[in-house]
């Protein structure tokens, strides 16, 4: 209310003065939220280009490689700083997935970010991992497929950290695969 208000002229005393001290102590509070809001977007701001870098040097890694899915397995849970990431593809592949799965999991989304479900489906040998995980779809024109990104840390894969650039990930992955 002390926002919407015009600020008392103090010519009648110490009441209009403590209206005006509220006053005050109100815009005082409100400029503090204000600046802690805008620190936590700037923190967020950072930790989501970190992301969108990470992903930057993964993508690059993927065009040198020679198998996308040593590329996979092997140079991108270090790129992106995670603990491990597998290639799940319905019906094919080291971590064959029942028809349909997909589809249901994914219910739509590019990317879905989740507490670790402990599932050894998706995550094989990385299963104690997967304390965190995020499920990224790879699109394209093969099996349904998805990428299943684990870590222990819960700051490696959070929402606000970029799920574009983790979607990005996954079409370049399909494209990696369908060369």
């Amino acid at each position: 209310m002390y926002r919407d208000l015009a600020p008392p002229v103090r010519v009648f005393g110490a009441n209009v003065e403590d209206h005006l001290a509220a006053m005050l102590a109100a815009e005082r509070a409100y400029a503090a939220a204000m600046a802690n809001r805008a620190d936590d977007v700037l923190a967020a701001g950072r930790a989501a280009a970190g992301l969108a870098l990470r992903v930057q040097e993964a993508v690059l890694a993927l065009m040198r490689a020679q198998s996308a899915i040593d590329c996979i397995e092997g140079e991108m849970p270090l790129l992106l700083g995670i603990d491990a990431i597998s290639l799940c593809l319905e019906g094919a592949g080291e971590r064959p997935l029942p028809e349909g799965f997909v589809a249901q999991v994914m219910a739509g989304r590019a990317v879905w970010f989740r507490a670790g479900s402990g599932d050894g489906l998706l995550h094989g040998a990385a299963v104690r991992l997967a304390v965190h995980e995020a499920l990224v779809r790879v699109p394209g024109d093969g099996p349904p497929a998805l990428l299943a990104l684990t870590a222990r840390d819960a700051g490696r894969l959070e929402p606000v950290q970029g799920t574009g650039a983790l979607a990005f990930l996954g079409r370049a992955v399909a494209a990696a695969l369908g060369r």
